[in-house]
């Protein structure tokens, strides 16, 4: 109803300032009387009544508060620097113009008008923006990005991102849109409330302000009409960009599932096959190189499944890796060599998890039991050994051993094949006149009373790896021999110990051996002495009786 009467108002305003600026020259008593008409009623305007007074002050009120409201609106912000560019582009083109009327041999005239034109040109370089749109870069929606298609699962995180910072836009540019029509809205409002005060106090304030506010709303109803359309196009390009990522998302999401599957089924498969082997070995170590293997394969399927799965063109791939192949042996050597060292010592068996090896290496030596072979080294853990009694005097470390080890160094292995027993010797020394034949005697019934069990079980795991090895006739029976050296004759007593355990048997043989040689009276332990001869009639030695054979 306020719009139409506006419209109304707006018509007899015009009708009526048309009218007062007409003169007829025909008739100046017609013109001077409604001169003094327009006098008298400007002295009646210029008092008004209380009740107008008090319409008025309402208007006032009313515009204040809509100035409040205004007051830091970012459109009306913009629009000042769009009038404030309209405005320096008249000052620059007036500025072109005196230019061009400028004496050029007044210099200093002359710099200083294309100095002002120098400035004007930098501020409107500063709001370029404002040129041709009120609201400058808001009238432009946010700029949909192109976006990559989705070849992998975690391109659905940055696919659902994408649609998000879309819907985002969107939201954006509509809001634009919504505070443009409030502002209207607002603008309609005051440019009223102006008009229903000019019509009580007929200012040229208040109608500079009425012609001032309907060009802005002018120019607000032209950005409102582009927006709209805008949106109409923007709205449906950011729906089609939707729908192709939700439909590439659909798409990415039912091959990761069937991949996944694909997986599973293999996983399950590779879980039964275990089953089945830990039920076909009867040693554990046997299971654990299996499984290791089965692992291994494991691994390599699922990286062929996701290679040929999410790469277009594997066969690139393979181009690639074959010109830079040079240099990744070269590059990672040791680490290829070290995946070979695996792959033999998987293939050959000659090293097993739980094997008791001894490896030397920059003059360390160590002798422990393996506890794992991975695709790069091989772990050991240190015992309490010969080797760390008389060499490191230290053990129970950890030894990681790189598996290119075997190519370059010599592995010794204790308990290979079901081995599980080594040789191990006692070395006492006794003087030269010592009955030695019983001395060999009394050690050789000792190391049978002790060694008897592990002669046994020697004995039955040789004979089973004759039917891997080409084997001769070899003795389990312990061995007693003789040496003579500077200081005495030396009893070296052999016998079979188990691999885990050598040191246990040696410490209880050693002093069994030495207290039986201690109770003999001709025998005498040795170590290093000297004799001195004063007479010349020596003593005639007796050459030690022999023993008797053993039934």
């Amino acid at each position: 109803m306020r719009k139409i009467f506006f419209l109304i108002f707006s018509i007899v305003f015009v009708i009526n300032l048309s009218a007062a600026k007409i003169e007829n020259p025909n008739d100046s008593a017609v013109a001077n009387e409604n001169v003094n008409t327009q006098e008298e009623s400007k002295l009646v305007m210029l008092e008004p009544t209380p009740e107008v007074k008090a319409k008025i002050d309402n208007y006032l009120l009313e515009i204040r508060r809509i100035d409040d409201l205004l007051e830091d609106d970012i459109l009306i912000k913009r629009y000042s620097n769009y009038i404030a560019y309209r405005s320096i582009s008249k000052e620059l083109h007036s500025l072109k113009d005196e230019l061009t009327d400028v004496n050029k041999k007044n210099r200093d005239l002359l710099y200083k008008v294309e100095n002002k034109i120098r400035i004007k040109k930098n501020e409107l370089e500063l709001i370029s923006e404002y040129k041709d749109s009120p609201i400058g870069k808001l009238i432009d929606p946010p700029e949909i990005e192109k976006y990559e298609p989705i070849t992998n699962p975690f391109g659905i995180i940055n696919a659902l991102s994408y649609k998000k910072k879309m819907k985002d836009h969107k939201k954006e540019f509509n809001r634009t849109i919504d505070e443009v029509s409030r502002l209207i809205t607002l603008l309609d409002e005051k440019m009223l409330l102006y008009l229903d005060l000019y019509n009580l106090d007929p200012k040229d304030e208040y109608e500079k302000k009425i012609n001032f506010l309907d060009s802005e709303k002018k120019d607000f109803n032209m950005v409102l009409e582009i927006l709209s359309t805008t949106s109409e196009v923007y709205t449906r390009k950011i729906e089609q960009v939707v729908l192709e990522t939700d439909s590439q998302i659909a798409e990415q999401i039912s091959k990761s599932f069937i991949i996944f599957s694909i997986i599973a089924v293999v996983f399950i498969f590779s879980f039964l096959v275990k089953l089945a082997l830990k039920k076909y070995f009867s040693q554990n170590e046997n299971f654990y190189m299996a499984n290791k293997v089965i692992n291994f394969v494991l691994v390599l399927l699922i990286v062929l499944i996701v290679l040929f799965s999410y790469i277009d063109n594997v066969s690139y791939v393979i181009t690639i890796l074959g010109f830079a192949s040079a240099g990744i042996a070269i590059a990672l050597k040791d680490w290829f060599m070290s995946i070979f060292g695996w792959m033999v010592i998987v293939t050959s068996g000659s090293i097993q998890v739980g094997d008791r090896i001894k490896v030397t290496r920059g003059g360390v030596e160590a002798v422990g039991d393996v506890l794992d072979i991975s695709l790069f080294k091989i772990t050991i853990r240190e015992d309490i050994t010969l080797t760390s009694y008389k060499v490191n005097r230290r053990t129970g470390r950890i030894f990681f051993i790189p598996n290119n080890y075997v190519f370059s160094e010599m592995i010794a292995n204790y308990t290979h094949s079901g081995l599980r027993t080594v040789w191990d010797g006692i070395d006492i020394t006794i003087t030269f006149d010592s009955n030695y034949k019983k001395a060999q005697h009394i050690a050789k019934e000792i190391l049978k009373h002790y060694s008897k069990g592990y002669t046994d079980i020697t004995r039955k795991q040789l004979s089973k790896m004759r039917n891997k090895y080409n084997l001769r006739a070899t003795g389990v029976e312990p061995r007693v021999y003789t040496f003579v050296e500077p200081y005495g004759i030396v009893i070296s007593s052999w016998y079979l110990t188990n691999s885990y355990a050598a040191l246990v048997l040696r410490s209880t043989m050693s002093p069994e051996i030495l207290q039986a040689f201690m109770a003999e009276d001709d025998i005498t332990i040795a170590y290093p002495t000297q004799q001195i001869n004063l007479g010349s009639n020596q003593a005639e030695r007796v050459p030690p009786a022999d023993l008797p054979e053993a039934p």
